[in-house]
C-alpha cells in the first residue's frame, strides 16, 4: 500500500471555491458543470482521506462535500489542555500514530484490511497513553 499526503493551506478556500462551483451549477443548469478544484485533485484516488489539523474537527469537516472518497477528520476539539505539544497531540489523536490508526480504521470499513489491524495500532503506539506521544517535538515528527 502506498499513502499520499497533501497539505492543506487553507480549508477556508477549498470550501469557498467548492460552493462557487456548486452555486454555477445551480444557476446555470444548461452550461458545462464546474468540478470544484478538490474534487479535480482528488478524482482518481484510492483510498480513504483523513483530514488532520490542529483545529476542531468542524474546520476540516467544511470540504466534506467535494471529497469524492471515504472521509475522516482528526481535529483539536475541546479547551483547557495545556502541556507538551506532543502530550496535547496525543490527547486530542491529531499525531502521527492517530492518523495511522484512524486510516487502518477507515480502510477496515472499505473491506481493504483486516480490522484487527488497527487494534493492533493502538496497542502497539499506546494510542490510550497521553504520555506516549511524540508528534511534535523538535526534530521529531510534526
Amino acid at each position: 500500500m502506498q499513502a499520499d499526503v497533501w497539505s492543506v493551506t487553507s480549508w477556508s478556500e477549498l470550501r469557498r471555491d467548492g460552493l462557487a462551483a456548486d452555486e454555477h451549477n445551480f444557476l446555470h443548469p444548461d452550461r458545462e458543470p464546474r468540478t470544484a478544484y478538490l474534487t479535480r485533485k482528488l478524482e482518481g484516488a484510492e483510498g480513504p482521506v483523513v483530514a488532520v489539523s490542529d483545529f476542531m474537527h468542524a474546520v476540516q469537516d467544511q470540504i466534506r462535500p467535494w471529497v469524492p472518497n471515504r472521509f475522516a477528520t482528526l481535529g483539536a476539539d475541546g479547551f483547557g489542555f495545556s502541556d507538551t505539544r506532543a502530550a496535547a497531540r496525543r490527547f486530542f489523536k491529531i499525531d502521527g500514530p492517530s492518523i495511522v490508526v484512524r486510516t487502518l480504521q477507515a480502510l477496515a470499513e472499505q473491506g481493504a484490511v483486516d480490522r484487527s489491524l488497527s487494534v493492533q495500532a493502538i496497542e502497539k503506539y499506546r494510542l490510550h497513553d497521553v504520555t506516549a506521544g511524540t508528534s511534535g517535538n523538535a526534530g521529531g515528527e510534526s
